[in-house]
Formats: C-alpha cells, structure tokens, sequence
C-alpha cells in the first residue's frame, strides 16, 4: 500500500472538517440573520400530482440511505461483529443500500424532470435550485454504482475500511486518507461529493434538513392544553 499523498491528505482528512465547519457555522449564521429563507421554496401550487410522487419516492429512500449510513458506519464494531460476519454485514448495506437508493433516485428524476421540464418552475428556480438537485442525484448514482463494485469484493475487507474511514473523521481520530489508499475511485467520489453537499447546504434550499431533524423534538414535547371558549354559547360570561 502506497503512502497517501499531500492531496489526498488534504480531501479526506482535512476537506471534511472545512466541509462539517461551514454547514454548521453557515447553518447558524443563515437562521440568525435570514430566518426568512429558511424554507424549501416548495412549488407545489406550481404543479402538485409530480412533485407529491417524485417527493414522496425520493425522501422515503434518502431517509433509509442515511439511516443505513448511520447505523451501518458508526455502530460500535464490538456489536456489529456479535450480530453479523462482515460479509453479511456487507451484505446487507448492498441490498438495503441499493434498493433504497434505487427508489431515491427514481424519485429524484422525476423532481429534476419537473423542475426542468416546466416553463414555471423553470422560471422560478435558483441555479443553486438545480445545482443542489443534480448534485443529489449523482451522489445517489454514485451510491448505487459502488454496489456492483462491491458485489466483486464479498470478503467484506473493503467494506470494513470505508466503516474505518468514517469512524475516523466522525471520532477525530486522523489518519483517514492512509485507510482509503487503493479504494476504488467511486467510493471515493462518492465521499468527496457527500461532504461537498454537506459544504454547500447553508447556502441552499438544503438547509431544511436541520428543520426535519428538529421536528424529533415534538415527540417529547408536553401535552397541549385545550380550553373551551364558551362566550358565544353564552355572551354574558
């Protein structure tokens, strides 16, 4: 294994931190001095029966694409190796991975085709609009490109170094760009253009995102409570 180069030091062990830095910070900066634009600009009055299929096909598989990211990388590998050998564990992020991706992507190509394809929505649209959903949807092809790259390395070893590389960067640790030398180059474009979405959120429609994940905190909020208003039944109270 050949020793990693300054350039590849800089992309995956320093790239990511600039990367996680500016969507937090500019997330922060956006919500504090334009929380006005902190919306996904939707076009549903536009053109509804597109956007609710392509929509619903496209988050209902991104969510099990990040969920299997996180579960999949970041479980503690003392666990993962009491569940699963790591073929299986392989395994099964190529099964899951791939069908939900597939239904992710299929979801994002009717979103583009709409956004493109409509004079109004067309119109209406930001180049950070179409760059951000173009984005997305190659990161989704590079995701399910990396399946049949996988299916030729079932030993799971591969596997086992892009989990060590992300538990790197998410543990501080160091070192990732070594893990990463000989990796195919589509995990790698894959990495890279994961945390170059990550770089460009704030200052996009993306920024959203931060909404939905805050949305968990209605599960434990208190009860309402609901008073009645009883004066139009009677006016004199």
């Amino acid at each position: 294994m050949t020793a990693p180069t300054i350039l590849d030091d800089f992309l995956f062990d320093i790239y990511p931190y600039i990367c996680l830095a500016i969507l937090l910070l500019g997330s922060l900066i956006r919500f504090d001095r334009e929380p006005y634009s902190w919306k996904s600009d939707s076009s549903q009055t536009l053109r509804l029966r597109q956007l609710r299929m392509g929509s619903n096909l496209f988050h209902y598989g991104v969510l099990i694409v990040i969920l299997g990211h996180f579960v999949g990388f970041l479980m503690p590998e003392a666990i993962v190796l009491r569940l699963m050998s790591p073929t299986e564990h392989m395994l099964l992020a190529m099964v899951i991975g791939g069908i939900a991706g597939l239904i992710a992507i299929i979801g994002m190509s009717v979103l583009i085709h709409r956004r493109l394809a409509d004079v109004r929505i067309r119109g209406n649209s930001r180049r950070w609009d179409i760059a951000i959903v173009v984005m997305l949807w190659l990161q989704l092809a590079l995701g399910i490109a990396t399946v049949p790259v996988s299916a030729q390395h079932m030993g799971g070893a591969q596997f086992e170094r892009l989990v060590a590389y992300v538990q790197t960067v998410v543990y501080f640790q160091g070192g990732g760009a070594a893990i990463l030398q000989g990796i195919p180059w589509v995990y790698k474009a894959h990495i890279l253009l994961g945390f170059t979405i990550f770089l460009v959120s704030p200052f996009t429609r993306m920024v959203h995102i931060w909404s939905g994940v805050g949305s968990i905190a209605y599960l434990f909020r208190p009860y309402q409570l609901v008073r009645k208003d009883t004066r139009a039944a009677n006016p004199m109270k």
